[in-house]
């Protein structure tokens, strides 16, 4: 179980360093390899009937500090496609109100009143 911490340890310590640069690509990776290391360690806590140790607790409490981080970088990733669709929508809407809604051979009539 020591090694499994231990690999979620590199792989968090890995991407803090990583962060300000980070992708949404690689942090949605973590996220797959982090939860994939915290059900193995589940596994192991509960097919040997223990439980963790006070390093071991400590070690899972320090990786866990890092998460406000992990997650604003998520966030702003987020707010910046959630921007980027917004702008893209506004873009499409504005070019529709110029196209022509009209057949080309029709004739306008307009009333003088």
């Amino acid at each position: 179980m020591d090694s499994l911490i231990s690999r979620l340890e590199q792989l968090t310590e890995h991407i803090l360093s990583r962060l300000p640069d980070a992708p949404y690509e690689e942090l949605s990776e973590f996220v797959e390899k982090r939860q994939n290391l915290v059900d193995d360690i589940g596994k192991q806590i509960v097919e040997n009937n223990q439980s963790l140790t006070e390093p071991q607790k400590l070690v899972i409490r320090s990786i866990l500090e890092h998460d406000g981080a992990i997650v604003a970088r998520m966030n702003a990733h987020r707010l910046e496609a959630q921007d980027g669709l917004q702008r893209r929508n506004l873009a499409k809407a504005q070019r529709s109100a110029y196209e022509a809604g009209y057949t080309p051979e029709s004739i306008l009539m307009d009333r003088k009143k």
